[in-house]
């Protein structure tokens, strides 16, 4: 007589308890990674920002010798802000400065002649504000700044700078 019994195919419960166990503690290991990394690019994009804002100013002034009016106090991206002359005469009034969705941007202007300015940038979800301003060009990390803190605050603006 032929031998009728089928062998069923398929997975124990202990191979599936495994197999998920495995899972959750790969998950364990990438999330709080995975939001690491995150909070990393939303900091690099307010960085990228500031360090074009501070070019945006320089080449502003290479061009006409004074820096641009303050930009908006509120600005937001995703977008560009024109920085335009004070007093409108030059042939170059306005340069573009174009920022990232989710970055607060702020900055002053003026001092004698407009020959100042001071910059900061912050991304809605990162957690450091960066500040430039003429004497010291380079991007200057603050952290510790909570998030979805809104527009950061330009905490000084020298006196002259050229």
């Amino acid at each position: 007589m032929l031998n009728l019994i089928k062998k069923e195919k398929g997975f124990t419960l202990i191979e599936l308890m495994i197999v998920v166990a495995i899972i959750g503690i790969l998950a364990a290991i990438a999330i709080p990674q995975f939001a690491s990394y995150r909070i990393k690019a939303f900091n690099a994009a307010a960085s990228a920002d500031a360090k074009n804002g501070t070019t945006a100013f320089e080449a502003f002034y290479s061009d006409i010798y004074q820096y641009p009016s303050a930009v908006a106090p509120a600005a937001v991206g995703p977008g560009n802000q024109l920085l335009v002359s004070p007093n409108h005469t030059s042939a170059v009034a306005t340069e573009k400065w174009n920022y990232s969705k989710g970055v607060w941007i702020k900055s002053t202007s003026g001092g004698t002649s407009n020959a100042t300015y001071a910059l900061v940038a912050k991304h809605d979800a990162g957690d450091v504000k960066y500040e430039a301003n003429c004497q010291n060009p380079s991007l200057v990390p603050v952290t510790g700044q909570t998030a979805n803190s809104g527009a950061p605050t330009v905490t000084s603006t020298p006196t002259t700078c050229k």
